[in-house]
């Protein structure tokens, strides 16, 4: 029985497959197998011999069958891993899903290449900015009411994410003589509570033109030119009278397509000599500026109620634009 162990070790460690194994089992286990056969000699022994060697062959058997399922998961685990790494090369592959423009990357696009094909450039700026360029050169010094317009997220003293894309305005007059003309697009951020009108950050377009004899017709016409192209020929412009610190005089600009109701879109107005001053050109030169929220325009014109799926990541909405 000894010798009958090792050779039934041996071939069970030689085995390749299952099959291997099952032709093993029936050649030891089997009716006819060699093991079998010692049982069956049994009975011709003594009842003390029998007893002993009957002992033995049954703890053979149990070696030979936890051997035999040892290898049979060794196989099995050695089969799978195979057929995870197997790789069909005939077999058509597999396309990738396509990521999706965003709807305000859209509308940035479309409205960048309109002014830039009336001669604006696209300029950008920092996020997060200083107390300076956000409201002191923008003619709103600290003690100025209109700071509470602005729902500021300060970082540290001086410090803030810009709540409007403005300081662009002077960061590039800074840099820049007359003539002018640029449009300055990017994030925004207020302070404020989150619902379907409002969000935490939001996307605005700042637009300034400046020379010397620049006036409020400019203004429009330049105005009136870019909503034709960009809403349609049967697009009205119509300004009315507002306040802002950096501009004077400040409009409101509303809008009207066909019989339409007249809808407001953007602020805007001739930039203040003081904000000149604060770029360090001459007072005396004259300019226009205006700014507009992407995602206020989005919402008017594909109809969305909710701000915050602009952000929600959501593809249900994203891939209907």
């Amino acid at each position: 029985m000894q010798e009958l162990k090792q050779k039934a070790i041996f071939d069970i460690d030689q085995a390749k497959t299952i099959k291997d194994l099952e032709n093993i089992y029936r050649k030891y286990l089997g009716r006819k197998g060699d093991l079998t056969a010692v049982f069956k000699s049994l009975k011709k022994l003594s009842e003390k011999e029998r007893k002993e060697q009957g002992h033995l062959a049954n703890k053979l058997k149990q070696e030979i069958e936890q051997a035999l399922k040892e290898k049979e998961e060794k196989l099995q685990r050695t089969s799978s891993d195979v057929s995870d790494q197997w790789i069909d090369v005939t077999a058509p592959g597999q396309i990738p899903q396509q990521g999706h423009i965003h709807p305000i990357s859209q509308l940035r696009r479309k409205i960048e290449e309109i002014f830039q094909s009336m001669g604006f450039s696209v300029v950008e700026g920092p996020e997060v900015e200083t107390e300076y360029y956000n409201f002191d050169a923008l003619n709103i010094p600290k003690d100025h009411p209109a700071r509470d317009k602005w729902d500021t997220l300060w970082i540290k003293s001086k410090l803030l994410l810009r709540t409007h894309t403005s300081p662009v305005q002077i960061h590039y007059m800074e840099t820049h003589q007359p003539p002018l003309r640029i449009i300055s697009p990017g994030r925004c951020f207020r302070y404020e509570a989150t619902d379907a009108t409002h969000d935490i950050q939001f996307h605005q377009i700042e637009g300034l033109m400046v020379d010397k004899n620049i006036s409020v017709a400019n203004f429009k016409g330049v105005l009136g030119e870019f909503f034709k192209r960009f809403l349609g020929p049967d697009t009205e412009v119509r300004l009315r009278h507002s306040y802002f610190p950096f501009t004077e005089p400040s409009f409101e600009v509303d809008i009207k397509r066909g019989d339409s109701n007249w809808l407001e879109l953007m602020g805007a107005g001739m930039v203040h000599p003081n904000v000149f001053k604060s770029a360090k050109l001459s007072p005396d030169l004259q300019g226009f500026a205006f700014g507009m929220g992407l995602e206020r325009l989005a919402m008017i014109i594909h109809k969305i109620d909710d701000i915050r799926l602009f952000s929600s990541g959501d593809l249900r909405f994203l891939k209907q634009f």
